[in-house]
């Protein structure tokens, strides 16, 4: 015996030794720590609902890759680390299975240490379809890419140990179910595919008799009390409820009953003040003695979430009965070695403080679940989570519908692949909503898999009442949801203040900037707008705060730049894919989102556009003399035209004049009683590429296009050259595809 043992011990030795991560473009300086012999994600994986005794499966498995339907595989392929998935760098394996086959995972485990006691099996998340099976007796089995499950496998154990075979079916994006933004041929805004084990896998000992499921609390901010629900697994006599740092006993119930919690002393839960409450959760035994048979330690945080108006009347998101404005980033959470999976929580923690440091209360997550960590570490730092749900693929309008591509009817899916989506929501909503962090759910984005909108709007906003429910997010409203949710690239924008919905903008910016020797491929990326340098970027990025500001004051409530990190091709993130470059000056950067909490400035039209009335400019489409720009320059053979010049269906344009050629020129005149107190804006509205000059001096270079009218400052030489009196605009405008529109004005803003 003793000498099989040695040889599995020397075995164990080789294949660690033996492993290393599979080719990556990039790598993280988390991943390059990454060491088999080192168990990955070794902290405990269940931060809401914490038992002393346990054990991490995570780890070097055998894997191996079968035609679906095969039988166990006799020999496996190699090994794999667990928990990351096949697809990945840390994996180290670096292959995709197919539809048309099943990945295979094995290892051996021992829990005979947990001696009259129950063993219960837990996987954070396994994508998609998971069979288990050890000592050859299927345990169970589970659909869901996004969600936590277990079995308890004690009767399947023998004398305590057993061989644990899991099973693994992906159908990525020739299936129906949610997968969020994994395809088969990734490009674009579409990544690489997550296939099997993702999260972390473990198992934990609970009493034979009965033991703590689950624990629901659910504060009540106005009667400063909490409500609990103790979920049993088994039979329990009662629930004791202490405080963890006293010992105090504070509440009793019953096991699976609703039942009320006094807690006067609780301080309110902020972004600025995320206080937490530790309890410790105590079941009784049905046995006469009264014993203890399980004990656990959680957590609340007292905090509201609700809508109201503000002084101006303008309806807000309101924590803890306040309006608070919401700024932050989309939040995709995908990494180069780890792709779905964070090579570390150090490493997904990282995220989260740069975005604290940045002066951002909130985070999008993006059609994405992430580990409950995660949100652990959200409550914890004081970050509110817009939480999406990952989203199932069109299944009649297939992947993606482009911007101006909407339409009125929702996707077509089949009986059978609605259930499945409900039960995938709801499995999400059970999994996350202890978390305090989590502000709002957002079920559909853009779109993308959106049937059934607002029957499932309004299940969600009752199966969840204590949160709210934004309605599709972007592009695919249906007049229902807590929020009306804007998508406006770069931007921003907003819609009209509304009475009974937030008006929000839950994307924008999208500005790009590829580092050199930090991307995921050298050729092909992009952003919705693109820059060569940090500087251009970081002033491009502040006028985009700048124009935030007056939105808020007209009733905007929340605004989600696009993104935290770059990810595959897309590299419009803060940082780089790998995390190795902070696009900004972090400190620099928190002062621009501070600025947005304090008044809001007024803006007031100086010079109009011809948005609310035609105005009349000089134009010509054949390129002027040098002297074009100049205040005395001749332009009284150039054509009299009304203004805006584009094209029909150009999205955001007024058309007073049809321009389709390649190029436009435009001249125009305007006075000035005096110089207006305040700063002068530029308002514009230009696709694309587009510059603008005030007596003779460049106001603006407007590369790329907007879909909107936004205001930028003027260049210093421009703003010396305005006066009072007579001045003159001249603008150019190139098109280099798709629609086309320019037109210009002035504003001012001023200070409350």
């Amino acid at each position: 015996m003793r000498s099989s043992l040695v040889a599995l011990f020397f075995a164990g030795i080789a294949s660690a030794a033996d492993w290393k991560p599979a080719p990556s473009p990039l790598m993280t300086k988390w991943g390059k720590q990454i060491t088999p012999d080192k168990t990955p994600w070794a902290e405990y994986p269940r931060p809401q609902l914490v038992r002393k005794d346990w054990q991490n499966l995570n780890g070097l498995w055998d894997y191996a890759i079968t035609d679906k339907g095969a039988k166990k595989p006799e020999a496996w392929d190699g090994k794999i680390l667990v928990p990351f998935c096949i697809e990945s760098a840390l994996s180290g394996v670096g292959k995709h299975p197919t539809e048309k086959q099943e990945l295979w995972y094995h290892r051996d485990i021992d829990a005979s240490a947990w001696k009259d006691k129950r063993v219960l099996l837990h996987f954070g998340a396994v994508d998609w379809e998971t069979t288990v099976i050890v000592n050859g007796k299927q345990v169970g089995t589970h659909k869901g890419g996004f969600d936590p499950f277990s079995f308890d496998i004690t009767d399947a154990l023998k004398d305590g140990k057993g061989e644990l075979v899991v099973k693994v079916w992906d159908p990525t994006d020739t299936g129906s179910q949610p997968l969020g933004k994994q395809i088969r041929n990734p490009h674009g805004i579409w990544y690489t595919p997550v296939t099997g084990i993702w999260q972390t896998v473990w198992m934990e000992p609970v009493a034979m008799t009965g033991f703590i499921e689950k624990v629901t609390i659910t504060p009540d901010f106005d009667k400063q009390q909490i409500e609990m629900v103790v979920t049993v697994g088994g039979e329990g006599e009662a629930v004791v409820v202490t405080k963890k740092s006293n010992k105090k006993i504070i509440g009793r119930g019953k096991p699976g009953k609703a039942f009320r919690v006094n807690v006067p002393d609780s301080k309110p839960w902020t972004p600025d003040t995320p206080n937490l409450d530790e309890l410790e959760v105590m079941l009784l035994s049905p046995d006469p003695m009264n014993a203890f048979c399980d004990q656990v330690t959680t957590y609340f945080a007292m905090r509201k979430v609700s809508a109201g108006p503000d002084a101006d009347g303008h309806l807000r998101l309101l924590l803890n009965d306040k309006p608070l404005f919401h700024i932050g980033p989309l939040d995709q959470g995908w990494w180069p070695d780890g792709l779905l999976t964070p090579p570390s929580e150090e490493a997904m923690r990282y995220d989260l403080e740069v975005l604290k440091k940045a002066g951002m209360n909130m985070v999008r997550k993006h059609i994405k679940v992430e580990p409950a960590r995660y949100y652990y570490d959200c409550d914890r730092m004081g970050l509110l989570v817009w939480q999406d749900m990952p989203s199932a693929i069109n299944r009649t309008k297939k992947h993606f519908i482009p911007p101006g591509g909407k339409t009125d009817a929702d996707d077509q899916f089949t009986d059978a692949e609605k259930k499945q989506f409900r039960h995938e929501l709801k499995a999400m909503i059970d999994h996350l909503k202890f978390f305090p962090c989590i502000y709002c759910w957002v079920p559909f984005n853009e779109g993308w898999g959106q049937h059934d909108t607002n029957a499932i709007l309004k299940w969600t906003k009752e199966y969840d009442p204590t949160r709210l429910v934004n309605g599709p997010s972007g592009w695919e409203d249906r007049g229902y949801g807590d929020m009306k949710d804007a998508h406006i690239y770069p931007g921003p924008g907003m819609f009209p203040t509304m009475k009974d919905r937030v008006s929000v903008l839950g994307e924008f910016g999208g500005l790009g900037l590829p580092v050199k020797g930090h991307l995921w491929k050298d050729q092909g990326n992009w952003g919705y707008r693109t820059y060569t340098t940090e500087q251009e970027l970081r002033t491009n990025y502040h006028a985009l705060m700048r124009r935030l500001h007056p939105l808020i004051g007209k009733g905007l409530a929340a605004a989600v730049y696009t993104q935290t990190t770059d990810v595959e091709i897309e590299v419009n993130g803060l940082m780089t894919y790998d995390r190795e470059v902070m696009k900004f000056d972090i400190d620099e950067m928190a002062k621009w989102h501070k600025a947005l909490f304090g008044p809001a400035p007024v803006v007031t039209e100086l010079v109009p556009t011809s948005e609310a009335a035609a105005q009349t400019w000089k134009m010509t489409l054949y390129a002027p003399p040098a002297e074009w720009t100049k205040p005395d320059f001749d332009d009284s053979k150039w054509a009299e035209k009304k203004g805006g010049f584009g094209s029909k269906g150009t999205p955001g344009s007024v058309i007073g004049t049809e321009w389709t050629s390649k190029d436009i020129w435009l001249r125009r005149t305007f006075e000035l009683k005096e110089l207006p107190k305040g700063e002068v804006l530029l308002r514009f509205h230009c696709d694309e590429d587009g510059e603008v000059f005030i007596n003779g001096e460049k106001a603006a270079s407007l590369p790329g296009y907007t879909t909107n009218y936004v205001e930028v400052p003027i260049l210093p030489a421009a703003l010396k050259a305005l006066k009072a009196g007579k001045n003159t605009f001249a603008v150019r405008a190139k098109n280099a595809g798709g629609g086309q529109y320019i037109d210009v004005g002035l504003s001012v803003e001023t200070k409350k």
